[in-house]
């Protein structure tokens, strides 16, 4: 089984329009950007909650980081639990 030929019969390279990593850019693109965010939104919470034990910060700082933390990671959890059901894992 051969690499996928474009109509002009040469290979296709990797990101070109109907190939399968073309195909899975999107999802590999939005997972990264997520993770991201959720890494920035925990270092912020913990940031923000030792400020709050220094007594440096207040306490609705950690309030917000500690909130938008747990939304981001839910969204990601629903996000991958749907992408396992629709490719059918």
């Amino acid at each position: 089984m051969g690499a996928p030929r474009a109509h002009d019969d040469r290979e296709l390279d990797d990101l070109e329009p109907g190939t399968r990593q073309r195909a899975q850019l999107r999802t590999r693109v939005a997972d990264i950007a997520s993770t991201a965010l959720c890494v920035v939104l925990a270092l912020w919470a913990l940031w923000s909650i030792i400020g709050v034990m220094r007594g440096t910060d207040g306490w609705a700082y950690s309030v917000v980081a500690c909130a938008l933390l747990a939304t981001a990671v839910a969204a990601r959890t629903v996000g991958i639990r749907r992408r396992n059901v629709q490719s059918g894992r």
